[in-house]
C-alpha cells in the first residue's frame, strides 16, 4: 500500500474543530453578569474589531477584563488606552439589577477620554 490513509486524520481534525467550536464562546465570557434583555438582534460587527470590555457586577464591582479595579485604576487605564492612535472598542457589560448609576459612572470615564466607540452588551432575545 503506497498511499496514506486521510480518513482517520480528516475525523481527528473534525473532531478538534467541534471541540474548539464549543469551548470557544464559554472562554469569552469568564465574569458572570446577567445582562439585560435586547428585542432586536444586534448589528454585526467587523471581524478585525479590537475589543476592550469593562464589566461590572451584581455586586457593584469593576472590571478591566478578568482584574478586579476601582474607578481611579479604570480612569488611568482608559487614559492609556486613549493614548493609543486606534483605541479598541469599549464593551461595557453590566448586571442588568445594576443601579444605572454605576454604568453611567464608566460612560462618564470614556467620555472624558474622548473615548468615542462605545459597546453596551445585551443578551439577544
Amino acid at each position: 500500500m503506497s498511499e496514506i490513509n486521510m480518513t482517520p486524520l480528516i475525523d481527528l481534525a473534525f473532531s478538534l474543530l467541534i471541540i474548539f467550536m464549543i469551548t470557544a464562546p464559554l472562554l469569552e465570557q469568564t465574569i458572570q453578569v446577567n445582562l439585560p434583555v435586547e428585542s432586536t438582534k444586534a448589528q454585526e460587527l467587523r471581524e478585525d474589531t479590537d475589543f476592550q470590555a469593562i464589566s461590572i457586577d451584581a455586586e457593584g464591582f469593576y472590571y478591566w477584563d478578568n482584574e478586579i479595579v476601582d474607578l481611579d485604576q479604570l480612569d488611568g487605564l482608559l487614559m492609556g488606552l486613549a493614548e493609543k492612535a486606534d483605541p479598541p472598542v469599549i464593551r461595557i457589560r453590566a448586571d442588568k439589577q445594576l443601579p444605572y448609576q454605576k454604568v453611567i459612572n464608566v460612560v462618564d470615564l470614556v467620555k472624558k477620554h474622548k473615548l468615542t466607540k462605545l459597546n453596551l452588551d445585551t443578551q439577544a432575545d
